[in-house]
């Protein structure tokens, strides 16, 4: 019977692997030559690791046979951002995009098939939600990059494509684990970012974790009534809520913000923002909505943005307006997956796990 190893922990899979090793009576320090090949110095398959011997690389071909994200469409926009379309094993579709900016390479990953959430400037929530991923296929996304250009592993991950990642903690949790573990893709914690809307619970069990992991708020709206316009998980999971539980985070929390014209960026609102940050000590990341994300909505001008951010910053609020990547390629979340292969919805409210 053969396992997939990528879905485990390493620690885990480095159980299995010297388990099975010695089961077969090979010598022990075989675990330190296969180890490495599943994340460290990733193989595409068993047939590359050739510093093991051709009958054992057969055998693990067998046992431990290495499954890949099938690369389905890729795109690569003026200004260096790369956007990959991944077919999965049962067809389903999933999105990552590589944001290059001087020596930081950031992949931003896709932790679901579609999104429940609806939230109504984001493409993925178009196509409703599929199906969770597994930790292989998270960390997979990480793991093709490298393998295309090992001289290019990213060195920041967030996870910030298609899909709510706390409402698939349990893959997402060992996800981390994978990104983060010496024997796995070694990037440190603190160049990891999960963003949520903040799932209550599960943002709960991320604080526990030891590791000092990033937490990003998908927040774009400072009130309620703005926020429920905008996400519809304001009705289950309040604003008030969500701000006590960031102060109960006891790390630094970055807003996100996506700007959208006459809906949240008057100055006004940048008030209300302002005084939601700034006790929390929060940076506000402000970002241009993508005109192909968001089919209905406008963009904020740029003139608008940048007062806007000037309003925040005059509260003594640390904020920063991002450009607009990949604007000559379809590098909304969700919307290559959904111009390519466009698939029947599964509305939010038929998706149980939402907690």
């Amino acid at each position: 019977m053969s396992a997939d190893l990528l879905t485990l922990t390493p620690d885990a899979a480095r159980g299995a692997i010297a388990d099975w090793l010695a089961a077969r009576g090979e010598p022990a320090y075989r675990v330190r030559q296969i180890v490495p090949r599943l994340w460290e110095r990733p193989a595409a398959s068993w047939a590359d690791a050739t510093d093991l011997p051709a009958a054992l690389r057969g055998a693990l071909e067998q046992a431990f046979p290495i499954a890949r994200l099938e690369l389905a469409a890729h795109q690569v926009s003026r200004d260096g951002t790369e956007k990959f379309l991944w077919k999965l094993a049962d067809g389903e579709a999933i999105e990552s995009v590589l944001i290059p900016e001087g020596k930081r390479r950031t992949l931003c990953i896709s932790s679901q098939v579609g999104c429940a959430l609806g939230c109504v400037f984001c493409a993925t929530g178009q196509m409703g939600w599929r199906r969770n991923l597994s930790p292989a296929e998270i960390a997979g996304q990480v793991r093709e990059t490298v393998i295309r250009e090992p001289a290019l592993k990213p060195t920041n991950v967030v996870f910030m494509g298609m899909g709510e990642p706390l409402l698939n903690w349990e893959h997402v949790d060992a996800a981390l684990t994978i990104l983060n573990h010496p024997l796995g893709l070694g990037i440190g914690a603190r160049h990891i970012t999960v963003s949520t809307v903040g799932i209550l619970p599960n943002l709960a069990k991320l604080a526990r974790r030891p590791e000092q992991f990033r937490l990003a708020l998908s927040l774009h709206a400072p009130t309620p009534a703005q926020r429920l316009a905008l996400m519809p998980i304001e009705k289950k999971y309040t604003l008030a809520d969500v701000l006590a539980a960031l102060r109960r985070f006891r790390r630094r929390v970055t807003l996100e913000y996506v700007l959208i014209g006459g809906q949240n960026d008057s100055l006004e609102t940048a008030d209300a923002l302002a005084a939601i940050a700034r006790p929390l000590g929060a940076l506000v990341n402000l970002l241009p909505l993508h005109p192909g994300g968001a089919p209905g909505l406008t963009p904020s001008t740029h003139a608008q943005m940048l007062a806007f951010e000037r309003r925040l910053k005059h509260h003594g609020v640390e904020a920063v307006l991002r450009r607009s990547r990949g604007l000559d390629i379809s590098a909304a979340c969700g919307q290559l997956r959904v111009e390519l292969s466009p698939r029947p919805k599964v509305r939010p409210q038929e998706h149980a796990r939402i907690q």
